[in-house]
């Protein structure tokens, strides 16, 4: 039984992710564990999932302290003192969506042995519970977010009197972000900052087409720089001084520019724009989720990892997605520069996204067919999914881990559509006879 995604466990609330599975699945991390930490981001479904998730590592004899309503990257930085710290969220995904995230000391994901563990657990109902005498306590822990903006602080210095937009989607976002920039040092003016479980003002997921408040915010008030975050905050996008909105390849390639690192890992979908902008810098690819890309980083001993979604990790404060820390970051890069100036200094391609709705029990048979398609276009590489690289630019066909979609990307320094266009109907061709 295959629980975890690229990205934990998550679904559609009490369909996919029901109070029975969030116990069951404490029952099976509690094994071992002598203390744990657990929060919530701020959907409607987090608190049930949050409390049937405590009482199976108490069931297992783990004490577990409760945060509240703290972002992802807050909760694994308080992981560092505990042997287990567990996130309650769905990231970026629409308000029905709940899921659960295991998180280890040194802040990074449960890797795939981990998880399996957890998985043949579940499957097999197989549980160690403890004696009546032997059940976990409970507390609660008030000063997280605290913590985590010293800890931040600590590796930043004191920002430039910038005007910051902060659209916090109303997530978890609210608590720290715009909070934190004032302190050192900036002006903030922050959008959608009161955390709602419904996503009310706007679809969690910072993409362009939801940041259409933040793009005019920033023109009007004249901002130096415009902030978006996810439902958790794990997830960090911009919008420059001109108010375009600015893509995940872009920021990976003026992050890790200024982070100065002989190697860098990102992702199978990532943009030949990063190759192209860092002569020199050896660049590790790996499967898409930040897991994996948490992983490959700790292996080749890696200072910088991200993906083009969103997800900016650095391991000076965690091997979590940290979107609060990248947006300090970000303002510290833009020093005397604007953002709009790097930007335009980057070489521009022409790249397509898109999902495309596929049931999750059809995938593996349409992969199949896809794969059998696209070979004869060029260079096959299966880290993830199917990468063709076709000389002029290259596609990739894989199933999400998080949703029942399979997506395609492709890349081109010219005539990007053909191959696009052409990919995009062997996927629907493939679905429908799978």
């Amino acid at each position: 039984m295959r629980l975890f995604g690229s990205s934990g466990i998550r679904g559609i609330t009490n369909v996919d992710v029901t109070p029975e599975l969030a116990l069951n699945v404490g029952k099976a991390a509690g094994k071992g564990c002598s203390d744990a930490v657990i929060a919530t981001d701020p959907r409607v479904a987090g608190m049930m999932i949050e409390e049937a998730f405590a009482a199976g590592l108490m069931s297992a004899g783990c004490d577990v302290t409760l945060l509240g309503m703290v972002p992802t990257p807050t909760l694994a930085y308080a992981a560092r003192n505990y042997s287990l710290g567990v996130m309650i969220t769905a990231s970026h995904n629409p308000a029905e969506y709940v899921g659960m995230k295991l998180w280890n000391p040194d802040g990074m994901a449960f890797d795939s042995r981990q998880q399996e563990g957890i998985e043949e657990a579940v499957a097999s109902s197989r549980y160690l519970l403890a004696k009546w005498d032997g059940v976990g306590g409970i507390n609660i822990y008030g000063n997280a977010v605290e913590d985590h903006i010293k800890a931040i602080m600590k590796h930043s210095g004191d920002l430039q009197d910038l005007r910051v937009v902060v659209d916090c989607g109303n997530g978890a976002a609210s608590v720290i972000t715009p909070f934190l920039l004032r302190r050192l040092g900036c002006r903030v003016l922050a959008l959608n900052s009161n955390p709602d479980g419904h996503f009310r003002a706007r679809n969690p997921e910072p993409k362009e087409e939801n940041l259409g408040l933040l793009m005019q915010t920033v023109k009007d008030w004249g901002a130096d720089l415009g902030i978006a975050h996810d439902g958790d905050a794990d997830r960090m996008m911009a919008v420059d001084d001109k108010g375009r909105f600015v893509g995940g390849d872009q920021l990976l390639a003026i992050f890790a520019a200024h982070e100065e690192a002989d190697s860098i890992v990102v992702p199978v979908d990532t943009s030949m724009i990063v190759d192209d902008a860092l002569p020199g810098t050896s660049i590790i690819r790996s499967r898409v989720g930040d897991v994996y890309v948490a992983e490959a980083m700790k292996k080749e001993g890696a200072a910088f990892g991200g993906e083009p979604s969103g997800s900016w990790i650095f391991p000076r404060i965690s091997f979590c997605p940290d979107g609060i820390y990248a947006a300090v970051r970000l303002i510290e890069i833009m020093g005397t520069r604007k953002l709009s100036e790097m930007v335009d200094e980057l070489p521009v391609y022409q790249t397509r996204r898109i999902g495309i709705t596929c049931p999750d029990k059809r995938k593996e048979g349409a992969m199949a067919g896809i794969a059998g398609e696209l070979s004869s276009l060029g260079e096959v590489s299966t880290i993830d999914g199917i990468r063709v690289a076709t000389g002029n630019g290259w596609v990739l066909v894989r199933p999400s881990g998080t949703e029942p979609k399979i997506r395609v990307t492709a890349e081109a320094r010219l005539g990007v559509d053909e191959l696009f266009i052409k990919t995009c109907r062997t996927v629907e061709s493939s679905i429908g006879s799978s």
